[in-house]
């Protein structure tokens, strides 16, 4: 069969069990960059027990195939790419699909995936949520990519490169909002992560400077065109009866409801004059 197999975003700690067994015991092993493969098993203690292959975006028609064949013939097939989960921005697709229409059977062996692990660290609401892969390089795709979730409900979650962040978020800011509530994910599980929350606006500001890392960036779903503001300051309201503080109570409120902060804070204010 073919697996596919998620692999550490950083710490090698992350790897499952299932993962180390597998390296061990698959009879082919199709792997994103073969180095990072063997630096990976070298930091499990474990030997690849077959055949390794490279798969990699200009090789992965070429494979395919070969692929297939070898799942056909009875063989264990294990997909690995550099980190996370195979398939998800990362090649792997065309062969699950592959092996899907020739009737073969396919297992994943789950894992990390820099997406959730973004998300759930953003601060932002991830009840609902969409990935949107790579953001586009050039200015003008970027622009209308980012036009496109103007209006997306939902939490969305895309790569960057650190080369291109401070001009993404800059554009960000300039299409959707310097207020639109965003996190910034670097290096995540590695000994320098780091998660920036924020506007765009201020999160633009930060990148400026440069950013290293891979990235990974959470933004707010855009705040319902009828949202009503007076049950949002009521729900304000009786957190600060509670105690909460009136910032922190505005704060919490405004990114459940995926409306801008500074709106809501001042509608508080507005409401006790």
């Amino acid at each position: 069969m073919l697996i596919l197999a998620a692999t550490p975003l950083g710490d090698s700690r992350d790897a499952s069990p299932r993962l180390v067994d597998a390296l061990g015991t698959a009879d082919v092993i199709a792997a994103e960059d073969t180095r990072r493969l063997r630096s990976l098993a070298a930091a499990l203690g474990v030997t690849p027990g077959g055949r390794v292959v490279s798969f990699y975006d200009a090789v992965e028609t070429a494979r395919l195939s070969g692929l297939v064949g070898a799942v056909e013939r009875g063989e264990t097939v294990l997909l690995v790419t550099d980190a996370g989960m195979p398939s998800v921005s990362d090649p792997g697709y065309r062969l699950v699909a592959a092996c899907v229409a020739a009737g073969l059977p396919v297992t994943c062996l789950p894992g990390p995936s820099a997406v959730t692990t973004a998300l759930a660290l953003s601060g932002l609401p991830c009840e609902r949520f969409c990935f949107e892969g790579f953001a586009p390089r050039k200015d003008g795709e970027r622009r209308r990519f980012l036009a496109a979730l103007a209006e997306e409900p939902r939490t969305a979650v895309f790569f960057e490169s650190p080369h291109r962040i401070a001009a993404t978020l800059a554009a960000a800011a300039d299409v959707l909002g310097a207020e639109r509530r965003a996190a910034v994910c670097r290096e995540l599980t590695k000994p320098y992560e780091e998660v920036r929350r924020g506007g765009l606006g201020e999160l633009a500001e930060w990148a400026a400077d440069g950013v290293r890392g891979e990235i990974t960036v959470v933004l707010a779903g855009a705040a319902p065109a009828d949202v009503d503001l007076d049950t949002l300051v009521g729900r304000v309201t009786a957190l600060v009866e509670d105690g909460v503080r009136l910032k922190d109570a505005a704060g919490e409120v405004a990114t459940a409801a995926g409306v801008s902060r500074k709106r809501l804070y001042d509608a508080v204010l507005a409401a006790r004059d």
